[in-house]
């Protein structure tokens, strides 16, 4: 019953919550959403405005916003992955050697 929605259509759907005076149910029914979704948007709305209904998941800060702590673990956590990626790729030279020996 979920599905991906644009900002815009968040917007449209609490709009037509609060204007219509329809019900979560009616709201998810009629866009397709789910009740508990509807909702959600709708009651944060509400209290905090259109602006807390934009998505953003997976965007990343700016530079510029990033604190020192910000930036220090984004450091360790690229650290963190070249070293996986060095391990990897010596387990998979010391397999490709014994192979090599054995054959």
């Amino acid at each position: 019953m979920s599905r991906k929605t644009t900002f815009n259509e968040r917007v449209t759907i609490v709009e037509w919550i609060n204007k219509g005076n329809h019900s979560y149910s009616e709201a998810a029914e009629h866009f397709n959403v789910s009740y508990q979704q509807a909702r959600y948007w709708a009651l944060k709305a509400q209290a905090k405005g259109f602006e807390v209904l934009v998505d953003n998941r997976g965007h990343r800060k700016p530079e510029s916003e990033l604190t020192d702590l910000d930036k220090a673990n984004l450091r360790i956590r690229q650290l963190e992955s070249q070293s996986k990626d060095q391990q990897l790729l010596e387990a998979f030279i010391k397999k490709y050697q014994a192979l090599q020996h054995k054959g």
